[in-house]
């Protein structure tokens, strides 16, 4: 029944443009649904929000075709012009952050400074790549022929399907928006069924800008709807030259298999477990603080998300005993509420897979030091389980080379940075790694060749919170792609090596000679 449905408990909804019954398809301006029909729910409060009907395959199908006939248009737009329209993009979330930033903590349930901050990281992403669509560079090569020169031009490959997790709802989706746009690319989008309130109210708050500027609509198409779907249909549509994923190792696979197969290309960030190492020379309060955000900041469900810390057996009492000490003073409950620092698992799949890695760590010889099980005084009936901390050895315990996404941190006694490295590297993922250390070889070693084998790589700070200057993404199984900043647009482009003759003579290359 609607008056089931919490959604007027929440007056940001209506700002953004929300309603009890939302439509989850939108092209060519236009929002339609044939789909079935899917509740979205508070994971603080497990009740029901709204209400989404997703897309069909049919109206899959027309977006695309909708797309097609975009393509030439926004393509022929100079690269400075649609960086002026990212950056309007960026402003349109500025004015709306306060309210999408309070969906995030709502739908997904991280706290409401991260929902924020999630907000930000749009923002900071649309400012970033205004100014990268000006030096989009092409090189210039010295040929060996006569009167010939060689140039290196990027152009877009055209559209980009963009599917997101539901741990960050709005902000890999703005890392990939806003870089694929610069590149003169066209954005299909599936988020997360489970945050669909948020791929909604962001989709049309890039709509405005979109309406004010004339653009093709087909600059950006949001689709909604299962993975068995509407994830199928993009991953097997050659018409989609590009696919953007976001989500575990196990599915990143079969994205990797499917897209591969058809020849389209992949840009893949999948799971993490990360790890810190604190040496018997770190400063032991900074590590401290710096582990205790890693490992229990948006409850643990942060692909960048602290899962081993491994400390020098010298300073592993000390460290123990301040985690152990802190970790019950962390303020858990609504996200919403600004004095909480540790909100709910996303769904109640989460909190079986957490009792469950419970039981498995105990039975592989884990010691749970704080924590391992659901919050006992939850008033608001959501997904509440405490941040725990589990000492075992990597060595002996098979789980650790599994991630598992929710607050529980292994601590790992080492002997020396040598085993801490080997360590490190002994898990088949490998996004986000910390040294705490004051030791510059200690420091140079690990950003080396024989050092940490992650994509990010991090000296005296924690494992998460990546800024978008840099690349983000990492190794192994963690799929090898990069977003964000450095040069990570080319993931988005085709390269094409041009040689241009601008004499009256046609010499060939290497010395050949070829009579007529």
């Amino acid at each position: 029944m609607e008056s089931e449905l919490t959604f007027d408990n929440y007056p940001f909804l209506k700002e953004l443009g929300l309603e009890k019954e939302n439509l989850g398809c939108y092209f060519d301006g236009k929002w339609v649904g044939d789909g079935e029909t899917y509740t979205t729910y508070a994971p603080a409060t497990g009740k029901p929000i709204a209400r989404v009907k997703f897309a069909s395959v049919q109206n899959y199908e027309d977006a695309v075709k909708s797309m097609l006939k975009a393509k030439k248009e926004w393509f022929s737009y100079p690269g400075p012009k649609r960086g002026e329209i990212v950056r309007q993009i960026g402003e349109a979330f500025r004015a709306k952050k306060d309210a999408l930033g309070k969906l995030i903590s709502l739908e997904m349930g991280k706290i409401i400074s991260e929902g924020l901050g999630e907000v930000q990281e749009t923002i900071d992403m649309c400012d970033y790549a205004c100014g990268q669509s000006r030096m989009i560079p092409g090189q210039v090569f010295p040929s060996e022929r006569e009167n010939h020169t060689m140039i290196e031009m990027w152009n877009p490959v055209g559209i980009v399907g963009v599917i997101t997790a539901f741990n960050f709802p709005n902000a890999v989706f703005g890392w990939n928006l806003a870089n694929a746009m610069i590149c003169g690319n066209l954005t299909l989008w599936k988020g997360a069924e489970s945050t669909s309130l948020v791929t909604i109210a962001s989709t049309k708050i890039i709509h405005d800008v979109l309406v004010k500027n004339n653009i093709p609509f087909g600059v950006l198409t949001t689709i909604l709807g299962e993975g068995r779907t509407i994830g199928e249909q993009i991953i097997n549509d050659p018409r989609i030259d590009l696919v953007s994923f976001t989500g575990s190792t196990a599915v990143g696979k079969r994205v990797s298999k499917q897209v591969g197969e058809r020849f389209g290309k992949c840009l893949l960030e999948l799971g993490g477990n990360n790890a810190v190492i604190i040496l018997e020379d770190a400063d032991v309060n900074m590590a401290v603080k710096g582990c205790l955000f890693s490992a229990v900041g948006t409850c643990g469900q942060r692909c960048t998300s602290l899962r081993r810390l491994m400390i020098h057996e010298k300073v592993f009492d000390e460290v123990v005993q301040k985690l152990v000490k802190a970790y019950p003073t962390i303020e858990i409950g609504d996200p919403l509420d600004p004095k909480t620092l540790c909100g709910p698992l996303h769904r109640k799949e989460s909190v079986r897979e957490y009792l469950e890695g419970i039981e498995e760590i105990k039975k592989q010889g884990g010691k749970i030091l704080t924590g391992g099980t659901t919050l006992q005084d939850n008033k608001l009936g959501g997904h509440f389980v405490l941040p725990t901390i589990v000492e075992i050895d990597q060595r002996t315990a098979p789980i650790v080379q599994k991630e598992l996404f929710c607050p529980i941190l292994y601590v790992i006694k080492i002997k020396d940075f040598e085993e801490a490295i080997e360590l490190n590297n002994a898990v088949p993922q490998g996004l986000s790694s910390s040294v705490f250390t004051l030791n510059m070889k200690n420091i140079f070693k690990w950003i080396g060749p024989n050092g940490s084998d992650c994509g990010i790589v991090n000296v005296n700070i924690g494992t998460s919170g990546a800024e978008i200057g840099g690349a983000f993404g990492g190794e192994k199984a963690t799929g090898g792609g990069r977003e964000s900043g450095s040069d990570s647009w080319k993931q988005y482009m085709r390269r094409s090596t041009c040689t241009i003759n601008f004499g009256d003579t046609l010499p060939l290359s290497q010395g050949v000679k070829f009579a007529l």
